[in-house]
């Protein structure tokens, strides 16, 4: 929801003149994550790439110092290639991350109601995360919403008005008649 929307036409103008150049976001739907939590992650992430880096130096300085045995040679070899594949995966593993971290924002901002159950629907292996953009999600999603609308919110839309008719007591013109069923029990029963 706007903050516009949320606070209202005049206590906005208000907020936003306090605020002046400063940029106020909403972050109760999900996309945003803490500071530290972001930069635990990140130093946590250059914390194993220095590691990798490392035991690929020491593998290299072994192999140097092991000319001539060829098993050492065969093992070190081994390790080499398993730090690689290791290397791999989790390059992989972050790669993966990115792309649902990106799908999810993306489906947050199509306003799905249940992100889980739209995600279901699309063909992932077609959608190509390209920096921070989703290649061939909004074909789908077009799709989606023509075949599956309910799964979205809908922009609010200015419903027509309708009219408001009270429950009181009227009377007629001449005043003969009873304003309510009471009064014209109580007038029958009154009369017998």
């Amino acid at each position: 929801m706007p903050l516009q929307k949320l606070l209202g036409e005049e206590l906005y103008k208000q907020v936003m003149e306090k605020a002046g150049d400063n940029k106020i976001a909403i972050v109760s739907d999900g996309n945003w994550f803490p500071k530290d939590k972001f930069n635990q992650v990140n130093d946590d992430n250059k914390e194993l790439k220095k590691q990798l880096k490392d035991r690929d130096t020491q593998l290299d300085d072994l192999k140097t110092k092991a000319a001539g045995n060829e098993d050492l040679l065969k093992q070190l070899d081994d390790l080499k290639a398993e730090n690689q594949k290791t290397a791999k995966d989790y390059q992989t593993k972050l790669d993966q991350q990115s792309f649902d971290f990106a799908l999810k924002d993306a489906l947050s901002g199509a306003k799905a109601k249940n992100p889980k159950a739209v995600e279901a629907l699309l063909n992932k292996e077609a959608i190509k995360l390209d920096g921070d953009k989703l290649l061939g999600l909004e074909e789908q999603l077009k799709n989606i919403r023509e075949s599956d609308a309910y799964l979205f919110d809908e922009p609010e839309q200015q419903k027509p008005s309708t009219p408001q008719f009270s429950q009181g007591s009227h009377q007629r013109q001449g005043g003969s008649e009873p304003a309510t069923l009471a009064d014209a029990l109580a007038q029958r029963f009154s009369t017998n």
